[in-house]
Order: C-alpha cells, then sequence, then structure tokens
C-alpha cells in the first residue's frame, strides 16, 4: 500500500486500523532453543536441581531470564517429573581390573587436603592429579564441599583440557555422591573407587 498509493506507514496504518506501534514492533526474546538446552543441561547433570536451582545457576552465567520464564521451561520439558534419585548408573572399577595410565590426561587422582587458617577456621582443598604427568588440573581450597561443587570444578576443568577415561576417588560422601555419578556417566568417565580402608589405592592424591 506505501508503494503502490504512495502513502506514509502512519497513514497505511491509520487506513486499515492498524496499530503503528504493532507494525514497529521487534520481538526481544532471547534465542528460545538455547535457554531449553541449558536447563536440559543443567538438570541432567544436577539431578537433584529443582527450577529455583537451576535459575540461580542461569543467572550467575549471565543469562537474562525472570523467575517465571525459567519455572514454565523447567515445566514444559517435563523435568518436574524425572525421577530425581536414579539408581547407581556410573561404571565403578574393580580394584583387580586397575591398569597404570597409558598417557597425559588418562587417569586422574581425586581427593581432599585438609588445612586451617590461622583463625581456626577448617579449609577443605580439592586436589586433583594426572597420574602420569603428576601435574595439577586443579587444586581449590572451600570451606565446605559437596558433590556437586566437584562436578562444578570438573566441569569447568575439562571445559579447558577435555575428560581423562578414568578418575581415581575414596568413598567420601562428595565423590559416591548422585551428582558426580550423573557426570560421570553422562562424560563416559569412570570412577575408580579405592577399596575402604585402603588409602594407598589413591596414593596418588593422597601423597599430593
Amino acid at each position: 500500500m506505501c508503494v503502490g498509493w504512495g502513502v506514509s506507514i502512519r497513514k497505511a496504518c491509520e487506513a486499515i486500523c492498524f496499530d503503528i506501534s504493532t507494525y514497529h514492533y521487534k520481538s526481544r526474546r532471547t534465542d528460545q532453543a538455547a535457554v531449553d538446552r541449558r536447563i536440559k543441561e543443567i538438570a541432567e547433570t544436577r539431578v537433584r536441581y529443582g527450577y529455583r536451582r537451576v535459575h540461580v545457576l542461569l543467572l550467575r552465567e549471565g543469562w537474562v531470564i525472570n523467575m517465571k520464564k525459567t519455572r514454565r521451561i523447567y515445566n514444559e520439558l517435563g523435568l518436574q517429573l524425572r525421577n530425581k534419585h536414579p539408581k547407581r548408573r556410573v561404571k565403578a572399577k574393580l580394584r583387580e581390573d586397575r591398569r597404570e595410565a597409558v598417557g597425559p590426561n588418562d587417569v586422574w587422582a581425586m581427593d581432599f587436603v585438609h588445612d586451617q587458617l590461622a583463625l581456626g577456621k577448617k579449609l577443605r582443598i580439592l586436589s586433583i592429579v594426572d597420574t602420569h604427568s603428576r601435574l595439577c588440573p586443579a587444586v581449590e581450597p572451600r570451606f565446605t564441599y559437596r558433590g556437586e561443587d566437584v562436578v562444578e570444578t570438573l566441569e569447568r576443568v575439562c571445559g579447558k583440557i577435555d575428560c581423562p577415561r578414568t578418575i581415581r576417588v575414596d568413598n567420601g560422601s562428595e565423590f559416591i555422591s548422585r551428582d558426580l555419578d550423573l557426570w560421570a556417566y553422562t562424560n563416559d568417565v569412570t570412577l575408580d573407587f579405592s577399596r575402604p580402608g585402603k588409602p594407598t589405592d589413591n596414593g596418588f592424591s593422597t601423597a599430593s
């Protein structure tokens, strides 16, 4: 109409009773598929997270999204119906089946080192050692550590140097958690658990 009759957009909109603001409207919605995908990824790696905790993590990552939208997408993806207490699925290696690392980034040893600040507050340090190169992909101190915190550290480290084939760990609560179990299963990483009462099974990290 504007081209054929030589009228302005405003007059053309008035002639057909069309709101000019609607004509100029441009959607401000973010890439819905990207948000959906990230929410699903978080829910798969942090199996016990509800939509509120997923929302907090999205904000930390820089996503511009409100709680209402996070909840809507969470429900649309059917995540509220999933089993948050899955059966253990990780490949747990037997001691007799253990083999040594064949190269760098093949086998890691992971354990906690304990320390104390001058004021008396206790500190836990997550130590990860490459058993072949003896390099430390991560040495991360915190006052408290949960299974999801271990997963967060592993995700960051593996995002830089890729995942190992095997990670040797003891039977501490952080290492037998569902969060680490699911992360290992998703990333095809074998958790090589120490025998109860045998800290030398994970000697590399213990010695560090």
